[in-house]
């Protein structure tokens, strides 16, 4: 339980509340565990969110956020609680999340119990603008490359390190994706399954170059493996950190000049960026990457579209 939730504990905030909000929540946030199968890290964002706005309709009405309560939440209530978050400085891609948190929650509800959702689900997500991807160049990615193979003193964490920034970027994966690859996959096959975000499964072609540096990392690794083992491991033969890849990035990005949006991540998005100046599918690329909405995958075409624009503002400059 996380400290806001402890703190509401604390000043009897719960007590006697036992068909209350905070139990309906445990109790969507537990069947979202069972049978949606969402990420521990998705589920403790949502309690963040819903606890707050239980919360705040506590100190709304003035009273235990009660079942009852919450079917009569109402236009006027989700305003104030709209109007109470931007003034606490949430930002306007937080409250988005916020809200999308609680109707997911009011859907469970009205499903469950037939509480009204109305209100809720009426209610408009605030609008932002969405930041485009920021890729790498090409010639920047394969230098990133070449210099993480210089980081290390142990070569075979040189080789391991390379290996990784070149699943990302050779075949599109998130860090957590390529970090929870085990050895029972090796060696790696001409296509491979992926379990990505909402244990979603999506098949990805590893490229020969990925293939090789997994192969030498294997190689040179001190350590041997159970099938189950994750494929990628730490100095002391546990499974590797993401803070560690982040980390040696950061050294390397910092080394070539390049900017602090060169991160792990952006192998990703140049992934995408460059096979969609190559002539790539946007419906391909979006499969590739485990988008589930298309929209996700255009935001590259801005990027590509933004790259095509400086081109011609330096082809042709103003008089």
């Amino acid at each position: 339980m996380g400290q806001f939730l402890k703190r509401l504990c604390n000043d009897g905030f719960l007590m006697g509340n036992l068909n209350g909000g905070i139990d309906l929540m445990e109790n969507w946030l537990s069947s979202l565990s069972a049978v949606g199968g969402r990420a521990e890290k998705t589920i403790d964002a949502y309690r963040h969110d819903v606890s707050h706005f239980i919360h705040f309709l506590s100190q709304h009405n003035g009273k235990m956020p009660s079942k009852a309560i919450l079917s009569k939440v109402s236009v006027k209530d989700m305003r104030s609680w709209i109007s109470h978050a931007r003034r606490s400085g949430l930002s306007p891609r937080s409250l988005a999340r916020a809200l999308s948190a609680i109707k997911s929650f009011y859907r469970w509800m009205g499903q469950t119990y037939g509480v009204s959702t109305t209100a809720v689900l009426s209610t408009r997500t605030p609008k932002f603008e969405k930041p485009l991807p920021r890729p790498v160049k090409k010639s920047d990615a394969k230098d990133l490359i070449k210099q993480i193979d210089l980081q290390s003193e142990h070569e075979w964490i040189n080789a391991r390190n390379v290996a990784v920034i070149t699943l990302l970027y050779g075949c599109g994966l998130r860090i957590s994706e390529a970090l929870s690859i085990t050895f029972d996959k090796t060696p790696l096959p001409e296509v491979l399954k992926i379990i990505g975000k909402g244990n979603k499964e999506r098949i990805v072609p590893i490229l020969p170059v990925a293939k090789a540096a997994v192969k030498n990392y294997l190689k040179c690794c001190p350590y041997s493996f159970l099938p189950n083992d994750r494929l990628f491991k730490g100095a002391r033969g546990g499974p590797l950190n993401q803070r560690l890849i982040r980390k040696v990035m950061e050294q390397t990005r910092i080394q070539l000049g390049l900017p602090s949006t060169a991160t792990p991540h952006s192998m990703r998005h140049s992934f995408a960026t460059h096979l969609l100046e190559a002539g790539g599918d946007l419906r391909v690329i979006q499969e590739l990457l485990g988008h589930a909405s298309l929209s996700s995958t255009q935001a590259y075409t801005a990027v590509d579209q933004t790259r095509l624009m400086d081109v011609y503002k330096k082809a042709h400059p103003k008089a």
